[in-house]
């Protein structure tokens, strides 16, 4: 029932954010900013880790759930350093997932060669 509950939440998540995409004018950057800081705002009000809860890695893996993990880091952080934490927080607790982007992001340039549309 766990893979049914991820598989669903996700595609919600996905199709609505395609239906927004689809309906604006929004450009795709800002797109995914908006996500990010929604995801952030949704889990400063505590809304959204039920639906982590639920969802698992179909809320976590989206941009929503990157923008909640910022916000958990952030917290952690101020909590335990104070106002300076607001700058580190956030990276400490998603430094994994930035560093494996960067990463794969390095290996698939050196295995593909980009070509310029014409």
């Amino acid at each position: 029932m766990d893979y049914l509950n991820a598989f669903w939440v996700g595609g919600l998540i996905c199709a609505l954010v395609q239906i927004l995409l689809d309906r604006t004018k929004l450009m795709p950057g800002r797109v995914m900013v908006l996500l990010v800081c929604l995801g952030a705002v949704l889990g400063a009000f505590g809304i959204y880790q039920p639906i982590v809860d639920y969802g698992g890695a179909g809320a976590s893996v989206p941009l929503l759930g990157f923008g909640n993990l910022l916000w958990k880091g952030v917290k952690k952080a101020v909590d335990s350093q104070g106002l300076l934490g607001i700058f580190a927080g956030g990276l400490t607790s998603s430094a994994v997932g930035i560093s494996a982007a960067l990463i794969f992001g390095y290996l698939a340039s050196l295995v593909f060669e980009p070509k310029m549309k014409k």
